[in-house]
């Protein structure tokens, strides 16, 4: 096992519980950043954890920042190599890559997940300079705000604003990620050059029928609010397969009374809907609703929708994008290019300045579960695609 991987796996080690969890600002967090710490400045970097809790590592050399990174929480019983990667990655890149001519910073994120608190990308959004102060008065299930929790991590809420780059002195982000899908192992590839990542929007639908008894009331006079809903439901899925590149999922479902001897009066299901761009997504909600619509009148229920969720799309820099497939092919891999469904500090950073990213493979294209999995060899490919990339590395050419 190369010694990138037995960090991967001494890093999964620290933990809040069973397993692999490890939440934004907790113990497991802080010791994980203390680690994280220790071998930036073993890999030559100046290393500090900032003001929301992001260890940060750099070069030294002053001028304009090539930010990399990723994070190093994760969901409940996660894998050991979403986002962990990324930061490990890039710090053995930074190793390795010798001295460089530009400033680099390397940054491991506390916060992409959201799962302690109602909200997400708080050291990404910081960094970007546009995190919401609101967000520390949020409250995770124990009733400890995002304030609290911090300063007992020895983080300090006030100091936040300070933390966010300059533009002018940024002039990129790049990140590292297992991909979290399937397609890189199905073309047979291990890495792969990231065009997008998917806007999101989430819905709660309410959909209302009638209830009764489930021996008196007649077939043909019922108002079936699950029937009706799994009507809805298969018409969320064939909206998205019509629409390219979009995928739509119903992942909660609550039927009302929820009695095997009742007839359902009403069902409460979520919808999270994704695609690159932001027209497709709107297109493929409308289209949703126009079915829901049509569906509701047929079958004498009504339904009411409540959005949730609202993420843009987020574009990766062409010119990004080429310096990252032409240190993708330097190693004679071709120079395969696609979307990402999942989010990323990289959204965050998007506000700041210009991003890119690059996925490698993993099994299944399985994430957020214990059965993640990546070869040492992918890992190491990573490592050395990043580091061609950081060697050949040119600034975003200005317009004369």
């Amino acid at each position: 096992m190369t010694e990138l991987m037995n960090r991967l796996a001494a890093l999964a080690q620290i933990t809040d519980g069973d397993g692999l969890t490890r939440l934004f600002l907790s113990p497991a967090h802080q010791r994980a950043a203390a680690l994280v710490q220790t071998w930036m400045q073993q890999a030559g970097l100046t290393a500090h954890i900032d003001a929301i809790g992001n260890v940060v590592g750099r070069n030294g050399v002053p001028g304009p920042k090539l930010i990399l990174g990723s994070h190093i929480d994760t969901v409940r019983n996660a894998g050991w190599y979403d986002g962990n990667y990324g930061v490990l990655a890039a710090i053995e890149a930074i190793r390795r890559a010798g001295n460089l001519p530009y400033g680099v910073e390397v940054i491991a994120f506390g916060d992409e997940e959201g799962v302690r608190f109602p909200k997400t990308l708080s050291g990404s959004r910081a960094v970007a300079g546009i995190f919401d102060p609101v967000a520390l008065a949020s409250q995770d299930s124990a009733g400890i705000t995002m304030s609290q929790a911090l300063k007992t991590f020895g983080g300090d809420p006030d100091g936040i604003p300070a933390i966010a780059r300059d533009p002018a002195k940024t002039l990129a982000y790049v990140e590292l990620h297992i991909e979290q899908g399937p397609v890189l192992e199905a073309k047979n590839l291990p890495a792969g050059i990231v065009t997008a990542i998917a806007g999101a929007s989430r819905y709660q639908v309410t959909v209302t029928g009638a209830a009764g008894h489930a021996g008196t009331v007649p077939m043909s006079m019922r108002r079936d609010a699950l029937t009706a809903a799994a009507e809805f439901c298969l018409a969320v899925e064939a909206t998205a397969r019509a629409h390219p590149e979009t995928v739509a999922t119903v992942g909660a479902v609550t039927v009302k009374p929820g009695a095997p001897n009742s007839i359902p009066g009403q069902v409460i299901f979520s919808i999270d809907l994704r695609a690159p761009e932001d027209a497709t997504r709107r297109a493929a909600a409308a289209a949703i609703e126009a079915a829901f619509s049509r569906l509701a009148a047929v079958r004498g229920v009504t339904y009411a929708i409540t959005q949730t969720h609202e993420a843009p799309a987020t574009a990766c820099a062409p010119w990004l994008q080429f310096q990252l497939a032409t240190a993708v092919e330097t190693h004679n891999i071709p120079a395969f290019h696609l979307p990402s469904g999942a989010g990323h500090d990289a959204m965050a950073l998007a506000a700041l300045c210009p991003v890119g990213m690059l996925f490698i493979r993993c099994a299944g294209g399985i994430s957020h579960t214990p059965e993640e999995s990546i070869t040492a060899e992918d890992a190491e490919m990573g490592v050395r695609i990043l580091v061609s990339f950081l060697q050949n590395f040119a600034p975003e050419p200005k317009n004369v």
